[in-house]
């Protein structure tokens, strides 16, 4: 029977898939496309029909259950944010997201590493690979997304920077590229990638991190690496990729670099989220006048 109502099942595979072209269309990066379908499957899950099955009052219930839940306020959002993309673009029904609205978070303060930190830490790596790869994070402020994208030819050192053309939003832009990181950067290519198995002749197309199979460097590999490096280095600080990216921001300051070469080198759209980055430097804090020293004696 042709006329058989489709299960529900496969209603949702369907609407799973529409939606991923959708936000392929709309530019979405892979990782937030997948966060977004998770999200949406998970309210399925609670609430027992497919999205395009349901009405305002369903999705108010399920935004009552992730309050319920005590969920925090960034898983909350990649949730709303799902819901609204779904309904607004793919089903064509932005009535039934019109009402919601995204929780406030706290916004807590990055951690950094002080220089004698980040020295241990990156004498831990046991493999050059990511010794090199994470010298890289902390001395251009590269998301480890953008990172693992780099070829040979974004190197530039006749001009001393490097392209990235990988930036969040598909954004371009280009950060400074020291003589120190650019030496490493070659004993690196010359000693460890040249060496690797390769299915055809490196270029200037070639990624300048790979592993041992010519696929891209693996996130969780480089991830665990990490961790591995970090209870080498015995740092007891919650360290991430992105903690080597607060480093950089916050050396740069210190050094005395203007907000805003600081703001384009890392990629932000605004400035007031490099502005943060005023506020874990100690060495400004500690520049700052006190007061009370300033008061004429008694």
């Amino acid at each position: 029977d042709t006329h058989r109502p489709l299960n529900k099942g496969v209603c949702m595979s369907l609407l799973s898939d529409r939606m991923s072209r959708d936000m392929a269309r709309s530019g979405l990066a892979p990782r937030t496309r997948k966060e977004y379908i998770a999200a949406i499957l998970h309210m399925t899950s609670f609430l027992g029909r497919p999205p395009d099955q349901l009405v305002p009052d369903d999705i108010r219930a399920w935004d009552d259950e992730m309050q319920r839940r005590g969920l925090g306020p960034s898983w909350i959002r990649v949730h709303l944010a799902a819901l609204a993309f779904l309904y607004r673009r793919t089903l064509s029904r932005p009535e039934m997201v019109s009402f919601l609205s995204c929780p406030r978070s706290t916004r807590k303060l990055p951690i950094v590493l002080s220089p004698e930190e980040v020295q241990r830490l990156l004498a831990a790596f046991l493999k050059q690979r990511y010794r090199v790869f994470f010298s890289l994070l902390f001395d251009t402020g590269m998301r480890i997304s953008e990172a693992i994208q780099l070829t040979a030819g974004d190197i530039d050192h006749a001009r001393g920077v490097i392209h990235i053309r990988h930036g969040k939003g598909r954004k371009e832009r280009l950060v400074k590229l020291g003589e120190h990181l650019y030496e490493l950067l070659r004993s690196y290519w010359r000693e460890v990638r040249m060496k690797d198995p390769h299915p055809e002749p490196l270029s200037k197309d070639s990624l300048l991190f790979a592993g041992k199979t010519g696929a891209p460097l693996s996130l969780d590999g480089a991830r665990f690496a990490l961790r591995l490096a970090v209870r080498k280095a015995g740092i007891s600080k919650s360290v991430t990729p992105h903690t080597l990216r607060h480093g950089f921001a916050t050396a740069q300051l210190e050094a005395g670099t203007d907000l805003r070469v600081v703001q384009a080198q890392l990629g932000h759209a605004s400035i007031r989220s490099t502005e943060i980055y005023l506020h874990v430097s100690t060495r400004l804090i500690r520049k700052a006048p006190s007061p009370l020293e300033a008061l004429p004696s008694p």
